[in-house]
């Protein structure tokens, strides 16, 4: 049995998982952003981020579901994004995003059932395995994808972040009622 979302069909199983998420984790590089880095003359990281995917998680935010964020990278204009979004927990520089995955999950006093995981490469496939939902972008690497309850309709950095906050809000029974903010 499948169920109707904005973005297409999506199984039982996954609706019904999305329904009892109480901690979004997402990656950032390739799941918030396209997965590119602009580098300047000076050494100046740039980076994308879509407003939609900001919407999402305001809105996740504000139905009282735990966003936060595991990367391998260090970069201030991540932790200058997240903060601008409301995402407090911001684990960066992470190489092995498992061993924060169950630091927050203890912290949280949550269990693995509860989390929703949004990843784009094989270094974020033993956090996916580890949850209750994983999910792959669109655009994922194909191993990626292999390990994910779910994938997708939509690219990392072009709005895949709000396509997974819009099904656990329909699941939620909030998508009609979502209040966020394009930021």
């Amino acid at each position: 049995m499948t169920i109707n979302t904005p973005y297409g069909a999506v199984s039982q199983s996954n609706f019904d998982a999305a329904a009892t998420i109480k901690l979004l984790v997402c990656d950032v590089d390739g799941v918030f952003s396209d997965g590119r880095i602009y580098m300047g003359n000076d050494g100046e990281e740039l980076k994308a981020f879509h407003t939609h995917d900001g919407f999402g998680i305001k809105a996740l935010l504000n139905i009282g579901v735990e966003v936060a964020i595991i990367t391998g990278r260090q970069s201030n204009i991540v932790q200058q994004r997240m903060q601008a979004l409301g995402i407090t927990r911001i684990y960066q520089g992470q190489q092995d995003k498992l061993v924060a995955y169950q630091q927050m999950l203890e912290q949280l006093s949550l269990a693995s059932e509860n989390v929703a995981y949004i990843g784009d490469d094989v270094v974020d496939t033993p956090v996916m395995r580890a949850c209750g939902l994983g999910v792959a972008v669109q655009d994922a690497h194909p191993l990626c994808k292999q390990s994910a309850n779910f994938i997708t309709q939509t690219r990392g950095g072009f709005g895949a972040v709000r396509e997974l906050c819009d099904l656990i809000l329909q699941a939620k029974g909030e998508l009609d009622n979502a209040q966020g903010m394009s930021v």
